[in-house]
């Protein structure tokens, strides 16, 4: 199964794909793409090898033309499977019914509930005791796609959102690897997209 990867950020998601990959996983990268060139994801990408692309979107550009952009990086690549690993732009329909593929993304916490950017935080303030990791599809909403897998994590007495968060990522990388693998052997099966809908 060939992937490619999107990221934002410094990739910490993105080098447990990378170490799992090296390591006879049944699936491979094809390419690792973000919309922040020079980010950290970048560089661990080019430290393995792996080929690289950026196409970043600029403060008042047109994001049709953005979605459609990458949508063409991303299909040069001939993937299997998107993975978007700390990808912070919202994927639009430009992109999502172009690429051919289907794409899949974490999210740090149990949806329904708490999706967003702050998702651990308004699970502290809400005061639930377990909160956890999401793999979910990728749709054109903010983490409405439908679920794949989850995986729970208990909220500590004292917890903050570093702490907690430390937590979920730890999970969230195994959920992620797990996932990956499970659907390059057909042991896992995505589910069907729902008509609404990212991240």
């Amino acid at each position: 199964m060939r992937l490619v990867l999107l990221v934002s950020g410094s990739g910490t998601n993105l080098q447990a794909v990378i170490d799992a990959a090296r390591c006879g996983s049944p699936f491979s990268i094809a390419a690792i793409g973000s919309d922040v060139p020079g980010c950290g994801g970048l560089a661990r990408a080019e430290q393995a090898g792996i080929p690289t692309f950026a196409v970043p979107l600029a403060r008042g550009a047109d994001r049709a033309a953005w979605n459609r952009d990458l949508c063409a990086a991303v299909r040069d690549a001939a993937p299997d499977l998107v993975v978007s690993s700390g990808f912070m732009k919202i994927l639009g329909s430009e992109f999502l019914d172009s690429v051919g593929v289907p794409v899949i993304n974490t999210h740090p916490a149990l949806l329904p509930s708490f999706p967003g950017a702050h998702a651990v935080r308004d699970a502290l303030v809400h005061g639930v005791r377990v909160t956890g990791a999401t793999l979910h599809l990728v749709d054109a909403g903010v983490d409405t796609g439908p679920i794949i897998e989850q995986v729970p994590v208990r909220v500590h007495d004292g917890d903050d959102e570093t702490t907690l968060h430390e937590r979920i990522k730890v999970q969230e990388r195994q959920l992620l690897v797990d996932g990956l693998t499970g659907l390059a052997e057909g042991r896992l099966q995505l589910p069907a997209a729902s008509s609404t809908g990212h991240r």
